[in-house]
């Protein structure tokens, strides 16, 4: 987790830095999708329909809301999810970040943590298939889907209407606001039709359909009512209160406390004026244990969970939470964490914790009055050191696996390549997502060079773990660099 972020006594304007990114030119897979007009993933989404039965509107619209069709190039989720289809297998996600993780004898049983050995067993097929084989992780989602509607309305019907309680077992969640939320939205996306250049340079096309869900198909999930307990959040999200460390550490000490300060925005005179979008850098627990002992002196208001988008709140907006890494920053914002890794881990964030984040952030920034624009929704890279000392220490999350142009355009404010907001300071800067790979150079706390393994790179390297017996054949890069996702649609500041 992250440390030091209380730092008091300055009040500098935000000085948003951009960085400069040049264009890689697609892969080899990508040109040749791209040059051929390949629609294999419309066929596979056909095929896969017929086979198990599976109306294509609902398997597009399904695939759609859990990777916006985008393979990744087998590469996991921060919720380690796999594929078009996000099929699940946290053991392996655990230890993503090669750090360890937690032993599998110690992973949960709980079979949407392991949808990818399902979805195996279905096919009959091995499951590191189904990580990398696009049409085989299609067919994948399509047999769990089949599964998941004899499970609520016993057989497989024809009219896409009587999929909405399947759909809302594929979500993977037993809360009640967080699987509804989810076949809600895959709904909607069928109502209103979407189109897209996938990662691998394919145009996929679901075409809007008038459907209405029955929504009783849900009704034999049982699914649980979350306990609200006054937190500060909007309908349609589930979301619960934990309140952070606030405790004196030194009897006799008025200064060490944590882990936050009390105030009550902005009837005291701080409004509130930019959002923080941070990671976790660990798992969701992880982060609530850290913000529930007062001597991290770290806090955050919201943490996100990436399996289902769970929102804990830690911190009342009123109040001004340790997140920042400066304190003018810190009075006058609203931190979030999102679990995941800048770029140590997984290499893409769920559709589930986007699109929760974005339904809390556009509540908060209503109630707060905070423009949905870049130059007052940003990352933690965003915001600069309190002196030019502190500069170099500054965090760099969300880091490049964040998709910023995808993040704003699900908060309704998509960001304009053309100039941006009228007035704004913004300059933007928009290389593509899926394709864009810069040389990244990363190095750790510990003096060590690290390079992070992105889809169409060679180079992978990590620091050496006598006790991770996979790690033996890693090594320290010295001055190595790598290639990494590029931060999307960022922003620099005009004089």
């Amino acid at each position: 987790m992250k440390r030091w972020y209380r730092l008091r006594g300055w009040a500098l304007p935000i000085l948003v830095i951009a960085w400069v990114l040049a264009l890689a030119p697609l892969g080899a897979a990508e040109r040749s999708a791209a040059a051929s007009g390949s629609d294999d993933l419309q066929q596979a989404f056909a095929r896969a329909s017929e086979e198990f039965g599976v109306p294509q509107s609902v398997l597009m619209s399904v695939g759609y809301n859990e990777s916006r069709w985008d393979q990744h190039a087998g590469h996991p989720s921060t919720w380690g999810g796999y594929g078009i289809m996000h099929l699940t297998d946290v053991t392996a996600a655990e230890d993503a970040k090669g750090e360890g993780g937690v032993p599998s004898s110690q992973v949960p049983s709980d079979p949407s943590l392991h949808t990818l050995d399902t979805a195996a067993k279905l096919l009959g097929v091995d499951p590191d298939v189904l990580k990398s084989d696009e049409d085989q992780n299609v067919r994948g989602g399509a047999a769990l889907l089949a599964q998941y509607a004899r499970d609520t309305v016993g057989s497989v019907p024809s009219d896409p209407a009587e999929w909405y309680g399947a759909v809302a077992e594929y979500s993977g969640s037993d809360l009640r606001p967080v699987a509804l939320a989810f076949a809600d939205d895959v709904y909607s996306t069928i109502q209103q039709g979407a189109s897209r250049m996938t990662d691998t340079g394919q145009v996929v096309t679901l075409k809007p359909r008038a459907v209405t869900p029955d929504k009783a198909t849900a009704d034999p999930l049982h699914l649980r009512n979350v306990k609200y307990t006054g937190a500060d959040c909007p309908n349609g999200i589930a979301c619960r209160f934990i309140s952070a460390a606030y405790e004196q550490n030194t009897p006799g000490d008025p200064y060490d406390y944590g882990n936050y300060d009390l105030a009550d925005r902005p009837a005291d005179g701080l409004a509130i004026r930019y959002i923080v979008i941070h990671d976790t850098e660990g798992s969701y627990a992880s982060a609530i244990a850290t913000f529930t002992n007062s001597h991290s002196y770290v806090s955050a208001h919201y943490v996100i969970r990436s399996s289902d988008g769970l929102v804990t709140e830690m911190v009342r907006p009123k109040d001004v939470a340790w997140q920042a890494g400066n304190w003018y920053i810190n009075t006058h914002s609203i931190g979030i964490e999102h679990e995941g890794f800048a770029i140590e881990g997984a290499t893409w964030y769920s559709e589930q914790l986007y699109h929760a984040s974005a339904r809390l952030v556009k509540y908060l920034a209503a109630l707060y009055h905070v423009p949905l624009d870049r130059d007052h929704i940003i990352g933690h890279d965003n915001v600069p050191g309190p002196t030019a000392y502190y500069q170099a220490g500054m965090h760099w999350d969300p880091g490049p696996y964040w998709d910023w142009a995808h993040y704003m355009a699900l908060l309704g404010a998509p960001v304009n390549p053309s100039g941006g907001t009228p007035g704004s300071r913004v300059v933007v800067i928009a290389p593509n997502f899926a394709t864009n790979d810069p040389t990244v150079t990363y190095t750790n706390g510990q003096g060590c060079t690290r390079c992070r393994l992105s889809p169409r790179t060679s180079c992978t390297c990590t620091r050496r773990r006598a006790s991770t017996p996979r790690s033996r054949t890693t090594r320290c890069c010295g001055p190595a660099t790598a290639r990494a996702r590029p931060w999307p649609t960022t922003g620099a500041t005009r004089p």
